[in-house]
Parts: structure tokens; sequence; C-alpha cells
């Protein structure tokens, strides 16, 4: 995968994070916390992983509701009513009528059943449609929850980085003051200029603002780790070093990588099960056109009897079973335009899925790439820091002994102070780079 070791790799960063280990001190009634319980809390705690959760629960459910379609359809029904005289117009409307005496109330009581037998494939294939959208469901969740963890270990990190900053700034305050105070005697002794000293205190005065805003960057941080993973803002989290230990990373090439998304990225998933429910779309506008066949029963008591001649004023019972058959006709010319449109769709999901994958190709080539360079800059800050300091050693030397100006010993401590930040960072970075590999590859 890269030339650069692993396992060298992974002594830099224990080495980085042990130098911070004052900084990152656990209180005693506070135990770790490693990043795979920030993971578990969060798939707790985060309010979208719960909404997704939920899309999923009622997606299963409509599963089961559109296998409960097959299941036959009972009805019971009952009605009364209070019937009027019939008047009979004999002579026409313009003339009295005869009132023809009839029983003036009716009711009636029963049941009937049917039994889907043939629908043209719809309730089959509501089925897969329901179990399609379910699994959708459930790669959408998986992909959130990719990115609720990738998110949290940004969180974590800033959290590790913030304070790694601010152990470097405290050591580096402490140096400047104790510098400050050799210039001052400097000035005493009329070695210096006064300009010096105020460039000296000035130069101490950024440091120490700079260490507000890192401490000001810590408590957002830290903020927003605590509103991720359902904990109050006064938890001070305290981290565990052992999460940050890159040791076990596996030494894979970038198509190993891409054909593992290709299989396992949640991305393309998602657009394979969209492209699903559009083949299915479409096979279900063609049905419109096929025949409907069913089985039904019934039987009712009803009152009085004046369904079939010769009448009677009494209660009757009457039961039926057959055979429910019907094509729509209509459908024939008045689904043309449907099958067209479904086909575009389905056309359309067809590109949006090439795309899909052209865009994985893409995000794990990127993430590959800077996954690799964040190693390099890695070796590249360890380098800058031993370069740094031995720079700074030779132009403190030189200063004290009126050989160089102030001017160059403060380049020569900025450059020592940033290298060292860049070192954090940098292994920071390599450390999210790997986990936004891992999501682009959908094993996050």
């Amino acid at each position: 995968m890269s030339s650069i070791s692993n396992k060298w790799f992974a002594a830099i960063m224990l080495s980085a994070l042990l130098a911070g280990k004052t900084a990152i001190c656990q209180s005693p009634e506070q135990s770790p916390l490693t990043l795979t319980d920030v993971w578990n809390k969060a798939a707790v705690y985060n309010k979208q992983l719960q909404m997704q959760h939920l899309r999923v629960a009622g997606a299963q459910r409509r599963v089961q509701a559109a296998k409960d379609e097959r299941l036959p359809e009972i009805k019971a029904s009952g009605s009364y009513s209070r019937v009027s005289n019939l008047p009979m117009y004999e002579k026409g409307l313009l003339n009295a009528p005869t009132q023809f005496p009839v029983v003036h109330q009716s009711y009636q009581v029963g049941a009937d059943a049917y039994l889907n037998v043939y629908n043209g494939g719809k309730t089959s294939r509501e089925i897969t449609v329901r179990q399609t959208e379910s699994e959708l469901a459930e790669e959408q969740r998986n992909l959130t929850n990719a990115e609720i963890k990738y998110k949290a270990a940004g969180y974590y990190l800033d959290i590790y980085r913030y304070r790694m900053y601010e152990k470097v700034m405290l050591q580096d305050i402490r140096d400047r003051e104790k510098e400050l105070e050799e210039i001052r005697q400097l000035l005493k002794n009329g070695v210096v200029l006064k300009s010096d000293v105020l460039r000296a205190e000035l130069k101490l005065s950024k440091q120490k603002m700079t260490l507000l805003e890192i401490r000001n960057s810590l408590i957002i941080a830290n903020q927003r780790l605590n509103i991720m993973i359902g904990q109050p803002d006064s938890i001070n989290n305290q981290l565990s070093l052992d999460t940050l230990s890159m040791a076990t990373i596996p030494q894979r090439d970038y198509d190993d990588y891409l054909a593992e998304a290709y299989e396992h990225a949640f991305a393309f998933k998602i657009s394979e099960k969209e492209t699903a429910l559009s083949e299915l779309k479409l096979k279900e506008v063609k049905s419109n056109i096929l025949p409907k066949v069913g089985l039904f029963a019934e039987y009712s008591y009803a009152y009085p009897q004046i369904l079939f001649y010769p009448y009677a004023i009494s209660l009757y019972g009457l039961g039926q079973v057959g055979v429910k058959a019907g094509l729509p006709i209509s459908a024939l010319y008045q689904n043309k335009h449907k099958k067209e449109a479904a086909k575009i769709d389905l056309e359309r999901q067809e590109i949006e899925h090439a795309d899909t994958k052209d865009q994985v190709r893409e995000e794990v080539r990127a993430a590959y790439l800077r996954y690799n360079e964040a190693l390099e800059r890695i070796r590249v800050a360890q380098e800058n820091i031993l370069q740094a300091q031995e720079n700074f050693r030779i132009v403190n030397n030189t200063y004290f002994n009126q050989l160089s100006l102030l001017t160059d010993l403060l380049d020569a401590e900025t450059q020592l102070l940033q290298s060292r930040f860049d070192l954090t960072n940098a292994a920071v970075t390599a450390q999210l780079q790997y986990y936004q590999l891992l999501k682009a590859t959908g094993n996050l």
C-alpha cells in the first residue's frame, strides 16, 4: 500500500501520544474513553441514528403488511331500514295514486369473503417492493451510522489535538518566560536594547492568547462529543491512548480497497436498491393490463324476501360461492404512457447508479492517496522537528553570545513550535484519513 512501514508509523504515533500523556491525564473518578466507547454511545443516543432505526422498523412492518394481502378478505355487513308506502300512479301523475301496502321494515345481515387467486402478480411484487425498501432503509441506516462514527472520530481526535497543542504551548510559554528573564538581565547589563525586551514580551503575550484560543477550542470539541454521545456538557472526557494506535493497519493496495468498496460501500448499495425499485415499478405498470381472478363466497339473512318471485313476508337465508374474473380493457390504451414514463425513470436510475459507482471510485482514490500523504507528512514532520530543534539551539547560543539578532531567535522559536504542532496535526490527520478510507469502502 505504501512504502512507509506501518510499524514505523505506529511507533511515531505512540511516541507522540506518550509525549502528551500529561495533557491527557485520567481523573480518578472517570475511566479513559476509547473511540469504541464513543461509537457505542453514539449508536444509542444519537438522534439521527434513532430516526434511522425507526425507519427500518417501519419498513419491516410494511413488509409484513404486504404479506398480509395474501390472506382472504372477510367482511361482515348489516342494514336496517323503514320502508314507505308504495303509491301506484295507475292513471298518471296528475291523478291520485293507489296506495299499495308494503312491509314497513327491512333488515339484512350477512358476511362475504374474497380470496385473490391471480392479479397479475401485484401481491408478490408488492411484497418484493416492500422487502427492497426495507433493505434500502437498512443500508441508509448503515450509511448514517458510518457518517456518525466518522464525525465522532473527528470530535474525539480534535480533543486529543487541542490537548496536545495545549501541552506544547504551556511548555513553550514556560520556556519563553525563562528566556524573557534572561533578556531582561542582559538589558540590565547594557548588552541588549529595550526593544528586545519589548519584542520578547509581545511574543509571550501572543503565546498566552494562543493558549486561550486552544483551550476554548478544546471546550467546544468536548461539548460536541458530549452532545453526540448523550453526556452532559460538564463531562471532561479523558482519552484512551490505546485507541489511537495504528499498528494493526493492513498493508493493501488501491485495487483491493476499490474492489471492497464495490462490494460494501453503503452509497453503492443504496443506489443498487433504488435501481431495483425502479425495475419493480416498471413491472408493476406492465401488469396493469393483466386479468384478475379470485374466489368469493357470501351468505346473508334478510327480511322480507323480495329478491325472488314469489315474494314472502318472512326471513330468508341465501348463500353463493363462485369465481370472479375481470380484464381491464381500458388499460390497454391508458397504460401506454405510464409504461414509457416508468422506462424513463429506470433509465435515469441506471445512469445515476453508474454515476454513483464513479463517485465511489473517486472517493476511495482520494481517501487512499490522502491517507498515504498523511503518513508521509508524519515522516516529514518528524524530520522538521529535529531540524527546528537544531536550528533553535544554534540561534539561541549565537543570540546570547551577541552573534545574532532577536528576530532570528524569535523566528527559530516559531519554527520549532510550528513543527511540533505539525507533528500532532499530521498524526491526527493520518488517523482521520484512515477512518475516511474505511468509510469509503463500507467498513467503518
